[in-house]
């Protein structure tokens, strides 16, 4: 029951994943969580952000931003970094990640989601078919329902780690 939210992979930091690699291996789509998984939760774009997107954009990816945050949030980000957005996605519900691929022009089998939860971003990508990678949040600061999951995740993490180690 609990491997629907396990991770495909696991990055300390979406800026340490190999992504030219993955495009040597197909991958043509990226969709990134923005709060604590790309910068601090309300934090904009910053320096590293806009380089990686530069960079992944120069590989040959298509780029997509996807959050549950209101269109001014997503789409301050979006601008500064340079990629594409959807706000008020919906996450975990497939629809937004489906409505992602469907607007990068790519599918499951060639997009990949980052981000920083397992019962929103994870969750979600899984149930659209996309290859994960959970990152450990930027910033301990969260809001109070962020806080309560992150318990709830420490025990699936649990699970999944006892796993992976057999």
């Amino acid at each position: 029951m609990l491997q629907r939210f396990y991770p495909h992979h696991e990055a300390d930091s979406a800026y340490e994943i190999d992504y030219e690699g993955l495009y040597r291996a197909g991958f043509r789509g990226v969709v990134f969580d923005i709060d604590n998984t790309l910068v601090p939760h309300g934090a904009p774009a910053d320096e590293r952000a806009v380089a990686l997107i530069t960079a992944l954009r120069a590989f040959g990816f298509h780029v997509m931003f996807l959050s549950n945050n209101k269109e001014p949030r997503v789409k301050q980000f979006s601008d500064a970094a340079g990629g594409e957005y959807i706000y008020k996605a919906g996450k975990p519900k497939r629809a937004g990640y489906v409505k992602a691929m469907e607007r990068l022009g790519t599918g499951p089998a060639d997009t990949m989601f980052v981000g920083d939860q397992l019962f929103t971003d994870i969750w979600g990508a899984k149930k659209a078919g996309m290859e994960t990678w959970l990152v450990k949040p930027i910033h301990p600061k969260e809001e109070i329902q962020i806080v309560l999951k992150r318990k709830l995740e420490r025990i699936v993490l649990y699970f999944y780690h006892r796993k992976q180690a057999h």
